[in-house]
Formats: structure tokens, sequence, C-alpha cells
């Protein structure tokens, strides 16, 4: 061999031998900035296993690496990259790893019972029941004091289906984030399409005022409360900001509000009997979206289509623990339906929304309790809107409050 050939054989195996000794290097290298991840949040811009790759094949490794190579790891890998979850430190992150496992296995054991709906891995699959419970639901609520409402029904054949989406006068859909604020969503998306349907145009209104400063009226903040006791705020405390002037913090705070931004009042409200749900079919035909609440039970938080149903769940009015804003009704592969908007964000269950069974009023209608789930049809508004502020009634039958324009 000439002396030519034998210098370029030796440069390969020299360089072959650097870059071999190059990925052995590189290997404890990225498991030792994996187990430095107590320096920060887990998929921080700046975190070592975000860093380990611009593409999601590398992060997916990254976690993979910590996880190990077990079931539904790479499921995990792919959820939390999916929805930017940031664990704090190794340890939080396999926690997290067995609560997720733990959730996958309940989801797909749901899904091969062929029930009219479906589960889906979503944004709480790395949280525990009682987590979700702390952070998304309210303390159970008494709403025994819809026992006895006063609503007239009237000989009108209703449609089969009903979707106030179509009109245009529901507003987009919010997220309560970590405050169990849906009873002020359920109010203001109730007050929304009221006056959408008044005015013609939209508002957005303030969650926060009524976290903050509705707490005389039985109501808790972030930990709970009802759209009837919001109502009951908004008349007596001369009316809502709006979310622009008041937004909101998913916090507990001081009371901010101010008269000079109120962008709507409430003159009156009207309760639908509890369990009634011909009287709330009616109102939702013919009026315009209602605030309801029942109980949430856990499969429920990673619903993702079809008409939920349930035979777990409460059957007195102490149960309600959620509330929401029915904004039409319709049937579905033969199973009759409740189209309700709920306040998670628009990437949860359909778009934001999800349907229930109607007809059972599940968990706790009237005095016969069922099997099923729709606790508390709870509170509906109506009565007049004032159009003129200073001189004109328009008298509309409005289910969720009258509103007077400001």
């Amino acid at each position: 061999m000439s002396p030519l050939k034998q210098n370029n054989s030796s440069n390969r195996k020299t360089k072959k031998k650097n870059l071999i000794m190059a990925r052995l290097t590189l290997v404890p290298s990225i498991i030792l900035l994996l187990c430095s991840v107590a320096a920060g949040s887990t998929f921080e811009d700046s975190n070592p296993i975000q860093m380990v790759s611009d593409g999601l094949s590398g992060f997916e490794s990254s976690v993979l690496r910590v996880i190990g190579h077990t079931r539904h790891a790479l499921s995990f890998a792919r959820f939390a990259y999916k929805h930017g979850k940031r664990y704090e430190n190794v340890e939080e992150m396999k926690l997290r790893f067995q609560i997720f496992k733990g959730n996958l296995d309940l989801i797909r054991s749901t899904n091969k019972k062929g029930l009219p709906y479906t589960l889906a891995v979503n944004q709480f699959a790395d949280w525990s029941w009682e987590e979700f419970q702390k952070h998304r639901l309210g303390a159970a609520q008494n709403c025994s004091a819809t026992t006895k409402g006063n609503h007239q029904l009237t000989d009108v054949v209703l449609p089969d289906s009903k979707d106030w989406r179509r009109v245009g006068i529901v507003s987009p859909v919010k997220d309560q984030g970590s405050c169990g604020s849906c009873w002020t969503f359920s109010t203001t998306g109730a007050l929304e399409a009221a006056y959408h349907q008044a005015f013609g145009k939209g508002i957005s209104l303030s969650e926060q005022q009524l976290v903050d400063c509705a707490g005389a009226f039985n109501n808790f903040g972030c930990n709970g409360g009802l759209p009837s006791q919001a109502f009951e705020y908004i008349k007596y405390n001369g009316g809502l900001d709006t979310e622009e002037s008041y937004p909101y913090t998913a916090t507990n705070g001081l009371c901010k509000f101010s008269s000079e931004n109120v962008g709507v009042k409430v003159l009156d409200s009207v309760n639908i009997t509890l369990g009634a749900e011909d009287e709330l079919k009616h109102a939702v035909a013919m009026v315009r979206p209602v605030s309801v609440a029942f109980e949430v039970v856990t499969s429920f938080r990673f619903y993702k289509s079809g008409v939920y149903t349930s035979k777990t769940c409460g059957s007195t009015p102490m149960d309600v623990n959620h509330a929401v804003l029915a904004v039409g009704y319709g049937v579905e592969n033969g199973v009759p339906y409740w189209l309700i908007k709920n306040s998670w964000g628009a990437e949860w269950g359909d778009n934001g929304y999800f349907k229930m069974e109607m007809g059972k009023n599940m968990c706790g209608k009237s005095q016969h309790f069922t099997a099923n789930y729709l606790l508390v049809w709870q509170l509906v508004h109506h009565t007049q809107l004032l159009l003129d502020p200073v001189d004109e009634l328009c008298w509309i039958m409005s289910f969720l409050c009258v509103i007077e324009g400001v």
C-alpha cells in the first residue's frame, strides 16, 4: 500500500474514532442536562429538556429518557409537548406520568363500552381528579331555591332543534383557568347573549368583577358560586363592568367595580323549576341561552364528542358543582341532547361545547332520582330589556335576566 493510501486510511480511522467518542460524550451530557431540570420549569424556553432538540422527535426522546420506555411513555411525551406542560423537576414529571397513565386507561376503557360519546386526552390528562375538582369546579352548591319556578309555558310548537350559535348571539368560548369561577362565565355568557340579541352587537363582560365583588350574595370567588346569586348581585350592585375595563385574572382579588365602566344592568330574574326540563326546553327554544348547573363526574373532564350520559352522580340539589350555558338542543343518533357552552377553553370537548342527554334530568329530577346526570337546570332569567335608558322600556321574555343597556 502506498504511503498516500496509508495516510488516508489512517485519517478515516481517526475521524471515525473521534466521531464515536463525540457521540459517547454526548449521551451522558444529555442525561446530565435532563437531571438538571430542577433548576427551572420543564418546558420553559431556557430549559435543557426543550433545548435537546428543535424537533418533536428530540423532545419525545428527552422525556422518554426521564420516564423510561414504558407503557404509555410515548403518549405522555406527545401530550406534554402538545399542551406545553411545565414541570418543576424530574420527580414531578414522573408523578404526572403516573397520573396520565391512569387517566389514559380510563379514557380507553370507557371508549370500548359502546357509549353514545367518546373521551379523549386533553389538557387535564396529567391532573388527578382531586386537583381537577379544586381548580376547575366550585364547591357543591345548594340549588334548592329553584324548587319552584315561575316560567310560564305556552302552547307553541317547539322546533325539533335549536342552536343559538347560528343566530350569532353566543359569545366566544372563554377559559376560566385554575379558578373555580365557572358560575361567573355562565352568568356573563347568558348576559352577553341577551345583550347581543337586544342591541345587535356583541359585548364581553367582566367575570373578575363577580369573583371579587359578589361575595355578599353567597358566592365564593374561585371557590364557587351560582349564576342566580350572581344575577342578584348585579341587580342590586347597579351593573356589571366590561371585561376590557375589569379583566380576568383567575384569582381572588379586591373589588374594583366602577360605575363608569358598566356594560349591562340586571332589572330582574326568574327561576325555572328544579328538574322541569319542559320549562328549560321552552326557554331555550323560544327565548335565548339559559344559565344552568349540574354535577360533573370524573370521566366528563375528558369529553370529546357525542352525547354524554352518566350513571355515577349525586341526586340532590347539594351535588351541583359546575355552571354552564345551554345554547340549544337536538337529536344525535336517536339520542336527544342539550347543547351546552363550557368555560374550559375552545380546545376542550367539541370546540368548547358538549352535548348532554335530554329527558333524563340525570342526578336529581324533582323528588324522583334517576341514574343519570342532568342534575339541576339552574336559573333562567327573564323579563324586560331597557332599550332606551331614558324613556322606553321594551318588555321581552329573556330567560337570562333582564338587562338594561347603558
